[in-house]
């Protein structure tokens, strides 16, 4: 699998996971289907469309429509299987999993953009950062909800991580497909152990 196939590849497996969890948040709000959709769409799409606006170019989704056939091809499954009606802690988990995978994803491709244009190690951290959580920021807010980001410390903590981590094996001349795969999948299971055993960062007493 080339470079750019396998970056694709990750941006849209993030998309999916994000529209996923959009959509379970959305359904356990009792949103209608637009309000749905919208939740979905936002939480899959913010943090992309903010990070493109801190640099000033276009933003993907108005120049490319394949994320918007994988946001509503992934609503429409989700719907037919009628998942918003799963057992309660199912449905927890697999919200957990789902914004798990779209933050690692998503702090990767950002990370990647950061990259390609020459920005420093902040820059590219930054980047990395603002795609993975800026999408889950937007839909934590339009529910009133205490955003991830201010409560869930290994949340952030794991995104910069693979941002720099991203960071560090590209300048090494290893930043290729495999590479990328094996930072996705550490930074999942990282992501994973440190929420199923709370941990956290120390907290100012």
């Amino acid at each position: 699998m080339s470079s750019l196939l396998a970056f694709d590849s990750l941006y849209l497996v993030g998309t999916a996971s994000f529209t996923v969890s959009g959509y379970l948040i959305g359904a356990r709000k009792r949103f209608d289907l637009l309000g749905v959709a919208i939740l979905a769409l936002l939480t899959a799409i913010g943090g992309g469309m903010i990070r493109d606006a801190l640099v000033a170019r276009v933003p993907r989704i108005f120049l490319d429509a394949s994320p918007l056939y994988i946001i509503f091809a992934t609503l429409a499954f989700a719907w037919a299987i009628k998942l918003h009606r799963k057992n309660s802690g199912l449905l927890y988990k697999l919200f957990i999993v789902a914004d798990s995978v779209g933050l690692v994803a998503f702090s990767i491709a950002g990370a990647q953009i950061g990259i390609e244009m020459g920005v420093n190690p902040f820059g590219v951290c930054m980047l990395g950062f603002v795609t993975a959580v800026g999408g889950g920021l937007v839909r934590d807010m339009m529910v009133n909800d205490v955003p991830f980001i201010l409560h869930e410390d290994f949340y952030g903590t794991v995104s910069i991580l693979v941002a720099l981590l991203w960071y560090g094996l590209a300048g090494m001349k290893i930043g290729g497909a495999p590479a990328m795969w094996w930072l996705f999948i550490c930074g999942l299971m990282l992501r994973l152990v440190a929420h199923s055993r709370e941990l956290r960062l120390p907290r100012v007493k």
